[in-house]
């Protein structure tokens, strides 16, 4: 697969994947299936230790990603963000390719197809190599749906999952799960968080918090 460095937060389906270094953390974003979910292969700089959040589809293209060199990185963690299935269509597969530790938040964690070992919430810490990322639990897509939260020594790095999304959250039910998933994003998000914190969601492309906070009213207002 070709990895481009430069790094834009776009990636198109069957195109390159891209690389973004952090200095102690590297980010791989790349485009898989049909709904061009975003998967992101996260590689600790240290000790080379890596975690892949959503194995979402195309297993041979993630494996592909990993790499099969000496110095490739060792995939050891699989997060799923939530329990929809195009988040989680490789992850049989990814699992039993790379013996990785699955973890998941409880409420989405019975809708997967694998058992989780691990099961995380608002607060928890996922680490590894010398890496920490903070759970934060954002109600209203599904009742399980997780961020994680770098905190990088530029600015912080928010993987989102579909619960937000340059333009709004992913797609609510109710207007009830609506008012939950506005609620947790402004107060465990927005309220939190600078405006140069840089977010990667489960589809397309990248966003800063800053760009979307002027919008936060008239997401509210439209009631989706």
């Amino acid at each position: 697969m070709d990895v481009l460095d430069e790094y834009s937060g776009h990636t198109d389906p069957g195109g390159p994947a891209l690389r973004r270094a952090l200095g102690p953390l590297t980010v791989n974003k790349v485009s898989v299936g049909p709904m061009d979910n975003n998967a992101y292969l996260l590689v600790c700089t240290a000790t080379r230790e890596a975690l892949l959040i959503d194995a979402a589809n195309e297993p041979e293209r993630i494996a592909d990603l990993v790499g099969s060199a000496d110095d490739r990185p060792e995939l050891r963690h699989l997060v799923t963000t939530h329990r929809h299935k195009d988040h989680w269509e490789a992850l049989g597969a990814v699992a039993g390719m790379f013996q990785t530790r699955q973890i998941a938040h409880p409420e989405d964690a019975g809708e997967l197809p694998i058992p989780m070992d691990e099961l995380v919430g608002q607060g928890d810490v996922v680490e590894f190599g010398e890496i920490q990322l903070e759970v934060i639990h954002l109600r209203g897509h599904t009742p399980g749906s997780i961020a994680l939260l770098y905190r990088g020594p530029d600015r912080p790095h928010l993987f989102t999952g579909d619960s937000l999304f340059p333009g709004g959250h992913g797609r609510t039910q109710t207007v009830a799960d609506h008012v939950q998933l506005m609620d947790d994003l402004e107060s465990r998000v927005f309220a939190e968080l600078p405006d140069d914190t840089w977010f990667y969601p489960g589809h397309g492309d990248d966003s800063t918090l800053g760009e979307q906070r002027p919008h936060l009213a008239e997401w509210r207002e439209r009631g989706w």
